[in-house]
């Protein structure tokens, strides 16, 4: 007797649809082939104790299975069901009409209930690509799939309801009225709500106007940005910020980063989901003690790392000189392509990695290198600040559009009782310079907003005229930039004026973009 039923398996952030065929015969045997790992292969085990605890034991059955395609890695529990569920079919105690119809996932507990899985939103949505009429899986993940518009999702609870639903039995076996039906979200619905309020607002940030306008233009254009000041002066507060006055996330932002976060089995428990649906713009702020691998992702079984897990979002490094440079250094190529790949010998998946990198950093280990306080005088050696700014490298540098000095806040500020401007108010200049970009790159797909413009829509859309380009040439002499700087500055100089509205990029423009570009260089590293 041959028997197949379908689920899938997670590939970078897609998912690809997996045949289950079950061949049974009398016999006492069980042989598991299609390249399962550990995981899968030790399902036999807790479908057993499942089957037993339930009493449908598949007695005098000799299983041979096989998971095709078998050159794709089947990794994790989430096979439990569909294993049971072919087991089941191959002793007759389960119709089998219904099983070409839907695709099947979910991790078995011994007593037979079923746990969460990872995915859900891309298996679903490979279930819709592939035809299926609908999808079975455990209830924890059913608002999640459910946000795939035409596919039927059912989230159950535990074995026998599986088989009581593929049998066409009702739910409740003492109410036979009680029928089975799909779990529905109105996607768009839930996607129009107002996001959860954000509890931080740059009303509460005292003086740091430079920094502040700074911050604005990094939003309005998309651009990488680092502080750089000393401790106490409001990086972190700034930073943490700069999500309430980004643009809201459109639907199909929303969808692929809750595809990711989902992968990454995180999308029950991220502030900012409603249903699972992320809708509010990822902030990912890891500790400086991250590794390589938990940054950009990967690992024996990858899954996308913080890159990836900030993508339509912002990534914070607080204490950049903190991290280790092999982990800085993975960035560069990422902050360039806006994607990352991660190549193993075994395998090789790509991550999305479209993200807004924020940075801050202390100008020295004491923290108060040029700072005008005779209270905290700079305790290290000019040697000592070489060193510790050599820990960013001048490559990475160059990455990062915006690079703004912030000052530590003066007391007449600090005891100033009247608010900042709030973030409503910045995010509708924000909204308002998008707005131009997106008419701007209406015939890309790829291209959204300023920052991620290539050299050929720098040079249609940046073109200066006759004075601004000597500035430009004198500037880039005189500074020794690279033409990844000469790039930088000009989308800078297209923010700015985006958002005062100008069509031309004008002289004032130009000397702002440029003034983010004032790091002294003689002190970091090449």
């Amino acid at each position: 007797m041959l028997i197949k039923i379908y689920s899938a398996a997670p590939v970078g952030i897609d998912a690809v649809p997996v045949t289950i065929e079950v061949h049974a015969v009398p016999g006492f045997d069980f042989t598991l082939v299609g390249l399962p790992d550990n995981a899968v292969k030790e399902s036999h085990e807790r479908i057993l104790a499942a089957l037993t605890v339930n009493n449908q034991e598949t007695l005098h059955r000799a299983y041979t299975i096989n998971m095709a395609p078998a050159d794709i890695k089947k990794e994790g529990a989430a096979f439990d069901l569909p294993l049971a569920v072919g087991m089941l079919a191959g002793a007759e105690k389960l119709k089998t009409k219904e099983l070409a119809h839907y695709m099947i996932v979910g991790e078995l507990s011994l007593d037979g209930s079923l746990q969460p899985i990872r995915g859900a939103l891309p298996i679903a949505l490979c279930a819709r690509k592939a035809g299926f009429k609908g999808l079975i899986l455990p209830v924890e993940n059913a608002e999640e799939a459910a946000v795939v518009e035409g596919l039927d999702v059912y989230g159950l609870n535990d074995l026998m309801e599986v088989v009581r639903f593929l049998n066409g039995e009702p739910k409740d076996e003492l109410n036979p009225e009680d029928k089975f039906e799909p779990v529905h979200v109105n996607t768009q619905a839930l996607f129009d709500e107002l996001a959860f309020p954000s509890d931080m607002d740059f009303a509460d940030v005292r003086g740091q106007f430079k920094v502040r306008r700074a911050v604005e233009i990094a939003a309005a254009g998309g651009h990488n940005m680092i502080m750089v000041g000393p401790p106490g002066a409001g990086k972190s507060m700034i930073a943490k910020r700069i999500p309430s006055i980004l643009p809201p996330l459109t639907l199909e932002e929303a969808l692929e980063t809750t595809k990711i976060h989902s992968i990454a089995g995180l999308t029950n428990k991220r502030r900012g989901a409603r249903g699972s649906l992320i809708v509010q713009r990822p902030f990912r702020s890891p500790h400086h003690t991250i590794t390589d691998v938990a940054l950009v992702g990967g690992g024996q079984n990858p899954h996308p790392g913080e890159i990836s897990l900030a993508h339509n979002g912002v990534l914070f490094l607080d204490e950049l000189p903190e991290y280790k440079r092999s982990a800085l250094e993975v960035m560069r190529q990422p902050l360039e392509d806006r994607k990352i790949t991660v190549a193993r010998a075994k395998d090789t998946v790509e991550y999305p990695a479209s993200f807004m990198l924020v940075a801050a950093m202390n100008p020295c280990p004491c923290g108060h290198y040029g700072e005008n306080n005779p209270a905290h005088p700079c305790t290290c050696t000019p040697a000592q600040v070489h060193r510790y700014l050599s820990k960013i490298s001048g490559p990475l540098l160059d990455r990062i559009d915006i690079q703004c000095e912030i000052e530590a806040v003066p007391y007449e500020q600090l005891r100033d009782t009247q608010p900042g401007e709030s973030s409503a108010a910045i995010r509708e200049r924000v909204l308002k310079a998008r707005a131009i970009q997106n008419e701007r790159f209406k015939h890309s797909r790829l291209v959204h907003c300023n920052a991620m413009m290539n050299s050929k829509m720098v040079r249609q859309y940046c073109a200066l005229d006759t004075d601004c380009d000597k500035l430009l040439e004198f500037t880039m002499t005189k500074l020794g930039l690279s033409a990844r700087a000469y790039d930088r500055i000009l989308k800078v100089a297209r923010t700015i004026a985006d958002i005062e509205g100008a069509q031309d990029i004008q002289k004032n423009h130009l000397l702002e973009a440029i003034s983010y570009r004032s790091l002294d260089r003689s002190t970091w590293a090449g």
